[in-house]
């Protein structure tokens, strides 16, 4: 098998794992909380929000750490270093005897999770620039497919006791790293790695050589105000359907599991061919106007069937990520890939900090006002905002956005 074939499974198995580490413990975290803080459920929850901003801190700071790193180093030895890092960190947390301890563990394996990078970075490695936005699609099946898995598999080893997910997680990290050392082939050429210029090694750095070009800005722009839409799922979902449509947690979960198992089939086998029928640009489009118009259809519905109707045409938004990603590497050298891919990880945590905020505040000013569905018009506010973002200043060629759609 060449190489080059050899790195995508891996790399792909590799976000996998890492998302299934992330979510597999979700299910057992509130007992685990309380049972080491000796706490009620009202203090886990809010001790459980200050891991998730930590952990999302550590990785707006590690992504373009590790991005700079595996483009000085190759990308095989990052991925195999933050996998065993991640694999024992779990270890270590299934045996943490205080909250201290697992505080301190979730922020380490917020650093050692921050893979997209160096993985999104082999992509770029080993496709052409007029393929890898399909490409990316499948780093975002690989999160999604996980955000599935996790926490059934955490579900299910819950009857192990609180700590077995955390075992779980870590065997799944130390066998991948073992994986990769044995079959993960380098794919960042020697003659394409740079010294690290760690002043650079930030958010702001990871941007700066795209700054020069007219669309990057806007682009990158477009990408954030997305996530910020986008996050209203984890953050306001579970919130939003008990008191829409009282369903019980039961309920709640299969519609999670139903929502990643179809933004994962959208991202690995339908984003791929459509954009590279109709390109990054039009698929651009169709993803933003689809996300904003699931939004306001989930903001005004009255039954649960119909939030499973809509979300197979919401998930079209997995456009947006793949097709922007695919236009901004283009953009940038392969010496650069892994510090961009590292910048848009860190522009992803950052929106996992802000959305939640602004999504339950708008979900509680709607429900006192008489109204539910706040959350989801801020959301499509703002897919509306990149959308018009998109028009305007990316696609201005076209002389309105009546004559954009259009073309579409």
């Amino acid at each position: 098998m060449p190489a080059t074939s050899r790195a995508m499974p891996i790399v792909l198995a590799a976000v996998l794992i890492d998302t299934i580490g992330f979510g597999i413990v979700m299910p057992v975290f509130p007992t685990l909380l309380r049972h080491l803080g000796h706490i009620d459920l009202e203090a886990a929850t809010r001790v459980a929000g200050y891991m998730l901003v930590a952990f999302a801190l550590a990785q707006i700071v590690a992504g373009p750490v590790l991005g700079n790193l595996s483009d000085r180093f190759g990308r095989r030895p990052v991925l195999i270093a933050s996998m065993l890092a991640f694999g024992v960190d779990y270890a270590l947390m299934a045996v943490a005897p205080s909250l201290v301890w697992l505080f301190l563990g979730r922020t380490v394996a917020g650093i050692a999770g921050a893979i997209y990078s160096p993985a999104s970075s082999v992509i770029a490695d080993i496709t052409p620039p007029e393929r890898r936005s399909a490409a990316f699609g499948y780093i975002s099946a690989a999160f999604g497919i996980g955000f599935v898995i996790g926490p059934a598999i955490g579900g299910l080893l819950a009857g192990f006791g609180p700590r077995a997910p955390f075992i779980a997680a870590a065997v799944l990290a130390l066998g991948n790293a073992a994986v990769m050392a044995v079959a993960m082939p380098e794919t960042h050429a020697r003659e394409n790695r740079r010294a690290v210029r760690w002043r650079d090694a930030h958010i702001v750095g990871a941007f700066k050589p795209l700054f020069a070009m007219r669309i990057a800005v806007p682009l990158l722009v477009t990408c954030f105000v997305y996530q910020l839409s986008h996050m209203i799922y984890p953050a306001t979902w579970a919130f939003w359907a008990t008191i829409r449509f009282d369903w019980s947690p039961s309920a709640i979960g299969w519609s999670l599991a139903y929502i990643g198992l179809i933004m994962a089939l959208v991202q690995g086998l339908v984003v791929g061919p459509v954009i590279a029928r109709i390109g990054d640009r039009r698929a651009l489009v169709i993803g933003l106007a689809t996300d904003a118009a699931g939004f306001l259809a989930f903001a005004f519905i009255g039954a649960g069937w119909q939030a499973y109707a809509i979300m197979p045409i919401a998930a079209l938004s997995g456009f947006v990520g793949p097709a922007v990603n695919g236009l901004l590497s283009r953009m940038v050298g392969p010496d650069r890939q892994g510090a961009l891919q590292g910048g848009m990880g860190s522009l992803g945590s950052i929106a996992s900090i802000i959305s939640p905020l602004l999504m339950t505040q708008a979900l509680a000013a709607g429900v006192r006002q008489g109204f539910v569905g706040g959350a989801f018009l801020l959301a499509a506010a703002l897919a509306l905002t990149a959308l018009v973002i998109v028009l305007w200043k990316v696609l201005d060629r076209f002389p309105t956005a009546a004559s954009a759609i259009a073309e579409v």
